[in-house]
């Protein structure tokens, strides 16, 4: 469906329903955002595998999770409210994010006692558009009580949005007046990357979508800013451990098609996302 207008820049909810019987395990591709998965399934079968570690219920991820697999077998299917939340809001949400940075840990250890009380009403909720106002209704009320990100590093971050990673991190401290040494270490602690891990993060999920829209190889390095080809590659292999073309064929990225269609056009989703809107505080 399409995008209505929020105050609340840097959130994205879609809601995913899987018909039973539900099979499925999606490796999930790096994003440049904390993400949210709110188990909404009966009997709470949605599964996250990380590093081995196997778990259910809903879950945090943090940025760059590394071998992370997504899904779940039920027979009653598999239903979730998925949320990113970008690195600057997830820090004012969660408290600095460096803490979630390369892992998946359950929603209840990072919320606290309110994650329970949260997925209750969004499981009583009966329709998707009651479920992002409570969620985002959630979201607005832990902002409310907790302090914000130094507006430097939420300046930084911008401009590697605008920049498509391809930034300098000395033309970014140039920018927001500080140090190099002083953005390095505040936007690390609060962000939980590097300035220049994030813009690599950055510069990678465009090329990932562009490659999951049909684009060569060769072409995807050009537009992104890699050196060559070679380049694209180790950068690629490096954040999902596959080849750029395995990466064009993930099922994860046909996903945000649909959940998030101005992310990589002209894709043949693998689930059934049923809607998505920016929340309003």
């Amino acid at each position: 469906m399409p995008r209505r207008p929020g105050r609340l820049p840097g959130v994205s909810m879609a809601g995913f329903r899987q018909l039973a019987p539900a099979d499925m395990d999606i490796a999930m591709v790096a994003h440049p955002s904390v993400t949210l998965f709110v188990d909404l399934s009966d009997g709470g079968s949605f599964v996250h595998d990380a590093h081995g570690r196997r778990e259910c219920g809903s879950t945090v991820v943090g940025l760059v999770p590394g071998d992370l697999l997504l899904g779940g077998r039920a027979a009653g299917g598999i239903e979730c409210l998925q949320i990113r939340l970008s690195p600057v809001l997830a820090g004012a949400v969660f408290g600095a994010s460096s803490d979630l940075s390369g892992t998946a840990v359950s929603l209840e250890d990072v919320w606290g006692p309110d994650a329970g009380r949260t997925e209750e009403r969004l499981r009583a909720a009966t329709s998707w558009d009651e479920r992002f106002t409570i969620a985002t209704d959630a979201l607005c009320r832990r902002m409310s009580v907790r302090p914000s990100l130094d507006p430097e590093i939420a300046a930084a971050w911008r401009l590697m949005l605008t920049s498509r990673g391809q930034v300098r991190v000395d033309s970014l401290a140039n920018e927001v007046g500080w140090s190099r040494k002083r953005l390095w270490s505040r936007f690390r602690s609060q962000i939980g990357l590097t300035p220049k891990h994030a813009a690599r993060l950055v510069r990678f999920d465009r090329a990932a979508h562009l490659l999951a829209a049909g684009n060569a190889a060769a072409q995807v390095a050009a537009t992104s800013g890699y050196a060559d080809q070679a380049h694209l590659h180790r950068e690629v292999k490096a954040f999902t451990g596959a080849t750029p073309t395995a990466v064009a064929a993930a099922p994860w990225l046909a996903i945000d098609d649909v959940a998030w269609p101005t992310s990589s056009p002209d894709l043949t989703p693998s689930t059934s996302p049923i809607h998505q809107v920016p929340p309003k505080c």
